[in-house]
């Protein structure tokens, strides 16, 4: 799969970037790259083969440190206030954003 001009110009206007033609020739290069790499990644045949928790679990026995899921914030409406207050639009305590999927 090969992504087209008009393809990267629509994903920039989702994301909405402003590219340059030249930036567009460039990105579409980029992003074919990584298409072309994960089209060999999805070619290799992984049958039995166990995923790993670790990249350096295959070779040494590792145990993940996960540290305890506690709370270390309360919630308070001034602390909400406080995290709205840049927003450019909020309702009812929440961020409102703009619709950009089609």
């Amino acid at each position: 799969m090969s992504l087209s001009l008009e393809d990267v110009t629509r994903i920039s206007r989702l994301a909405r970037l402003e590219l340059t033609p030249e930036k567009k020739e460039q990105t579409l290069n980029e992003l074919n790259n990584i298409l072309g790499l994960i089209e060999k990644l999805q070619s290799v045949d992984t049958t039995g083969v166990e995923p790993l928790a670790h990249p350096l679990s295959a070779h040494e026995d590792i145990t993940l440190r996960l540290r305890e899921d506690v709370i270390t914030e309360t919630s308070s409406e001034s602390g909400r206030d406080a995290l709205l207050a840049n927003a450019p639009a909020t309702e009812n305590g929440l961020f409102l954003v703009p619709k950009v999927i089609e």
